[in-house]
């Protein structure tokens, strides 16, 4: 069966750090392709972004081309108000209905999980791709999630049937050390090495993060 893999986020902007994270997503998954869906309005975390939608998506069209198993989806760019994470998935598994669909995120985000709307509806309709961040760990798991991770882990030991989701596994590659946030800041000062030479150029070109 055919696995994609889905990889949302801010991307202000795409860094090496998604890009080796993304790599080890599809190696470990045997991902056909990872599809990077920028965020329109993430609902569920403040984020005041220093750029518009589509400049996030330029930079991340421009990412893509380090990897050819990579590509960028503009859905939740154009979908008007705050795009949910259980929207999204619906809309893949209706272009992709023979797939099995893998949902990418951090611990960080696993520990809001909660937090997300209907996610008790995502965790059965998508599989989670689990990279570990830093020194969160699993003992931190919400209390409503608890049950649910080893019965997930044990999950994707089990031949699939059809598309179906409710599946996890824990990345053994990590997050890279490299904050967005710590690029903008860093940008005017002309630290320019955690992006790909094509998402500088666009950077510059469009003159963003220069104060």
């Amino acid at each position: 069966m055919k696995r994609i893999g889905l990889f949302g986020g801010t991307f202000d902007p795409p860094h090496n750090g998604h890009i080796h994270i993304a790599q080890a997503f599809a190696d470990e998954l045997e991902l056909e392709s990872v599809i990077f869906i920028p965020a329109g309005e993430p609902y569920h975390k403040q984020v005041v972004t220093c750029t518009t939608a589509a400049q996030r998506l330029a930079m991340v069209e421009q990412m893509i081309a380090v990897d050819e198993r990579f590509s960028v989806s503009d859905c939740d760019v154009v979908r008007k108000g705050p795009t949910y994470t259980i929207d999204t998935v619906s809309l893949f598994h209706q272009v992709f209905a023979q797939a099995q669909l893998w949902w990418l995120l951090g611990m960080d985000s696993l520990l809001q999980l909660p937090n997300w709307h209907r996610y008790e509806a995502l965790l059965q309709s998508v599989n989670l791709a689990i990279a570990q961040r830093g020194e969160q760990r699993l003992a931190a798991l919400p209390a409503t999630l608890q049950q649910w991770l080893p019965e997930a882990l044990a999950k994707n030991l089990i031949t699939p049937k059809g598309n179906d989701g409710g599946r996890a596994v824990l990345l053994q590659a990590s997050f890279l050390p490299v904050s967005s946030t710590d690029i903008r800041k860093q940008w005017p000062m002309g630290n320019h090495d955690y992006v790909p030479a094509s998402v500088a150029e666009y950077i510059d070109r469009e003159r963003i993060y220069q104060a």
